[in-house]
């Protein structure tokens, strides 16, 4: 399916790109310019469902001998939550409805997250934010948001960063690094380049569903995506030609 044929799409969203330039925390003017640009995708017809990742406050996989690492992993999980209920408020505040959906039971702060409920929010037009992770330890946020896609029935799972595709080493690092426009689940994972982990690659790959990877501060990015034009890399079926 063309991107321009897209009707139904899972963004998923660092904590870190929250955080802005300080780090770590919330920065309310981001938050501010990522509702502004899933409203531009609403008010396209199209459904968006949300995951956001919780490293501006907390990454469980790094926290080494302060804690077991299924604790730290529940940490890293409240920390999402978190997120998507500022997520929450900046779409509220941008005349935008969202509902904050979870993994884990907080039933005072949101609703669990059930599959047949979230698609009925999205086809009502609400924006579907989804913290908490997959609710298990040793998962990241990104296997979350491929297995969410797939249980929404999404078109295309987006990861939005802070680069603009996939790369053959760092672009920070080496000028010289190429950037691909598509690549094939094998490669991603052969080639080990961690721009999604393992288990949220299988997922996408077995099931057939196109990953794309773009710069999320790229203006109208995601836009012109959903517009169908050659943005980021796309992540896809297998091809023998990797561009």
């Amino acid at each position: 399916m063309p991107p321009e044929q897209y009707k139904r799409i899972l963004l998923k969203l660092s904590g870190e790109a929250l955080a802005g330039s300080s780090g770590c925390g919330i920065d309310a003017d981001m938050a501010s310019y990522f509702s502004t640009r899933i409203c531009q995708l609403v008010e396209r017809g199209l459904e968006v469902a949300l995951v956001v990742g919780g490293g501006n406050y907390f990454r469980g996989a790094t926290t080494g001998l302060l804690m077991q690492r299924p604790v730290a992993d529940q940490v890293g999980m409240l920390a999402t939550m978190m997120n998507a209920l500022v997520m929450q408020q900046a779409l509220l505040n941008a005349g935008q409805r969202a509902c904050v959906l979870s993994a884990i039971s907080m039933p005072a702060v949101a609703d669990r997250f059930v599959a047949a409920s979230a698609v009925r929010l999205l086809e009502a037009g609400q924006v579907v934010i989804i913290g908490g992770g997959t609710g298990n330890p040793y998962f990241t946020t990104d296997s979350a948001a491929a297995l969410r896609a797939l249980e929404l029935g999404a078109d295309c799972f987006i990861k939005a960063t802070r680069v603009d595709g996939v790369y053959d080493a760092d672009p920070e690092c080496d000028p010289t690094a190429k950037r691909f426009a598509s690549l094939p689940y094998s490669a991603v994972l052969q080639q080990n380049l961690k721009v999604l982990d393992a288990t949220a690659v299988t997922l996408c790959r077995e099931q057939g569903l196109p990953v794309h990877v773009l710069d999320i501060f790229e203006p109208d990015s995601l836009l012109r995506l959903v517009q169908g034009h050659q943005v980021g890399t796309l992540i896809g079926p297998e091809d023998p030609k990797i561009e």
